[in-house]
């Protein structure tokens, strides 16, 4: 067997590794979520509307990797709810943006909050060294993913 064949093994078996564990950290972190009485398809949603800022239902549809009618169901309840509303763009009046509301805005940063104080404390348990390790990979993965 060659180097480069083991080398793909490995980044195989490593791929294999990191994907697994992302899985279960995210169902994991996402527990944390259903005290925000939104559902996690609603909560991505209004994630990307929060952070990434107003988009269109096609965008939005886009991102998340769903059919445009599904996701204006999705936007439906969002407004149905008070978390979300649509407005025409200003720049084009044939599109239409959908932005968050305060209310949106505040539940989906108390959700991220949770999470991420409930990631804290587990990655208080880890050594200084483990704690170097992952601040490395974590690095490691936002070169990849770009």
């Amino acid at each position: 067997m060659s180097r480069d064949s083991r080398l793909g093994d490995e980044a195989i078996r490593l791929a294999d590794a990191l994907h697994s564990a992302a899985i279960r950290m995210l169902r994991r972190l996402r527990q944390e979520d259903v005290e925000s009485g939104i559902g996690p398809a609603r909560l991505s949603v209004l994630s990307i509307l929060v952070f990434e800022g107003p988009s269109t239902v096609g965008e939005l549809a886009a991102l998340e990797q769903v059919k445009p009618p599904t996701m204006s169901r999705l936007v439906s309840g969002l407004e149905h709810d008070g978390l979300a509303r649509r407005r025409g763009d200003v720049r084009d009046g044939r599109l239409v943006q959908v932005f968050p509301t305060g209310k949106g805005r505040k539940i989906l940063e108390k959700a991220r909050e949770k999470r991420l104080s409930t990631l804290a404390r587990r990655l208080k348990n880890l050594s200084p060294e483990e704690l170097a390790l992952v601040q490395e990979a974590v690095g490691s993965l936002r070169r990849i993913l770009e």
